[in-house]
């Protein structure tokens, strides 16, 4: 066996290697005690696949070669610089900031998946057809999440389009970009076969790049702010999909295994949170739910009742079960650490505590679980919606921080809601309901919520996290 076979055979058991760690990793991110070392084993298997992808393209041939030439220069710039970032970024960026961030990352993991293809292109001369069509779907998926990516992360900071933007005849719109982008796919994959001249194949690879770039930008821009959630997991699956697609273009097998990994996850979450608001993907791309904000039936003109903390302490004190349900006020009041000192106080005097999550509850997927594991809420205190909802009848109290539209009744009662038929956490079913919230306003559907002015619901107004820390005081003095 010759040194070319032993180097074959070491790269495909490096590459399995990584497979395995990756695939091993996605499983132990599954649950909040192995998460870290989910993470951990994940970082490793991508290192591995790194370092592995260097011996493969004998890059130390460039050892002896000029610095703008070697590729290790290259290489350690880069982890250099991207170490930093990531580095400063972990530090600075706070947990209502973490939705946009996520949205950053899956557009620059479309863009590295953009920028291979177009590499390969210009490097490889001995592109066959069947890697041809792979590169040009690289190319579209990847320019869609690069682009969508960077206008959802506007959305979501409040930086760009932070009003509702309606395209006129945007499914048309988008077809034909769709359509004339894969058109540039095929005229690449013929000049490759030769059936069309070179220079035709580059104007393919420029249509196909122009078009879905645009694409990414005119497909979310029209979607509300309400269903970035989803479009943030979807996203993720584009992105994981162009990586597949680059792997295939490039044949490398870890690449592919790691973006079918990120591609399916994605799509599965994706397809978990449209359930979650009683929508469906199709209508969530081709519909126009979030292009304009909504009012539901208002019904009775009733005026929310207010309580002071002290008064609110006195029915705590009294509760034997309660449950809080955080939403995104909670994340920019940052009250996730307060709201465990009471759920601390609240055991201590005997009550049973629990945490509703709703799928969508924040700005992206899990965020409540992110926020509240931070603040060291244990895991098993942390129910769905399926779970809580057939006990919400028998709870003394049922807390709602920051959260409108998860709770939202007309979901349930009013067919003339946009809401109608999503499911929800049945808030409004506790024998009482805390609401705390900075005012009166609608949620971020901008649907109206008559949960605010039920019977038995009653409204503490101002910041969540002071509040939240006056009811740990008032326990604190008894």
């Amino acid at each position: 066996m010759n040194w070319e076979n032993i180097s074959v055979i070491a790269t495909t058991i490096l590459y399995m290697v990584s497979s395995i760690l990756f695939i091993r990793g996605i499983k132990l991110l599954g649950k909040a005690d192995t998460a870290r070392r989910g993470n951990l084993l994940s970082s490793v298997g991508m290192l591995i696949a790194v370092v592995t992808v260097l011996l493969e393209k004998n890059v130390t041939d460039t050892l002896t070669q000029p610095p703008m030439q070697n590729a290790y220069l290259w290489a350690a710039a880069a982890i250099a610089l991207g170490s930093v970032i990531g580095a400063v970024w972990a530090k600075k960026v706070e947990m209502t900031g973490m939705p946009q961030l996520v949205a950053l990352f899956n557009g620059f993991g479309g863009l590295s998946s953009l920028l291979v293809a177009l590499t390969q292109y210009m490097t490889d001369k001995n592109i066959n057809v069947f890697s041809s069509i792979a590169l040009g779907l690289t190319i579209a998926i990847g320019a869609i999440a690069f682009t969508g990516s960077i206008v959802a992360w506007g959305k979501l900071s409040g930086k760009m389009f932070k009003k509702n933007v309606a395209i006129p005849g945007k499914n048309f719109i988008n077809g034909l970009l769709a359509a004339v982008g894969l058109a540039g796919v095929c005229i690449y994959a013929l000049s490759i076969a030769g059936v069309l001249d070179s220079d035709i194949g580059k104007i393919g690879i420029i249509i196909v790049t122009a078009a879905y770039l645009i694409l990414g930008l005119t497909m979310v821009v029209a979607i509300g702010g309400g269903d970035m959630p989803v479009i943030i997991s979807l996203l993720n699956a584009f992105s994981g999909l162009a990586a597949a697609f680059a792997g295939l273009s490039i044949s490398n097998s870890v690449l592919v295994v790691s973006g079918c990994l990120v591609g399916t996850s994605g799509l599965i979450l994706t397809l978990i949170m449209c359930k979650a608001m009683n929508r469906t993907l199709y209508s969530l791309l081709f519909g126009s739910f979030g292009a304009s904000a909504k009012k539901g039936a208002s019904g009775e003109q009733k005026e929310p009742k207010s309580m002071s903390v002290e008064d609110a302490y006195l029915i705590l004190e009294a509760a034997s079960s309660v449950v809080f349900i955080p939403g995104y006020g909670m994340a920019v009041a940052q009250a996730q650490h307060a709201v465990k000192e009471l759920c601390d106080k609240l055991e201590e005097n005997g009550a049973e505590v629990s945490f509703a999550i709703h799928p969508v509850a924040g700005r992206m997927p899990g965020h409540m679980n992110v926020l509240l594991a931070e603040a060291n809420v244990p895991y098993e205190q942390l129910k769905t919606a399926d779970e809580m909802n057939p006990q919400m009848a028998n709870t003394d109290v049922a807390i709602v921080i920051g959260a409108n539209d998860v709770v939202n009744p007309s979901a349930i009662s009013d067919e003339t809601s946009p809401l109608y038929g999503m499911p929800i956490i049945n808030a409004f079913e506790a024998r009482t309901v805390f609401v705390l919230k900075r005012g009166k306003g609608t949620g971020f559907s901008g649907v109206e919520n008559p949960l605010f002015t039920n019977d038995n619901t009653v409204m503490i107004y101002g910041d969540a996290k002071q509040t939240v820390s006056s009811l740990v005081s008032e326990f604190d003095e008894a």
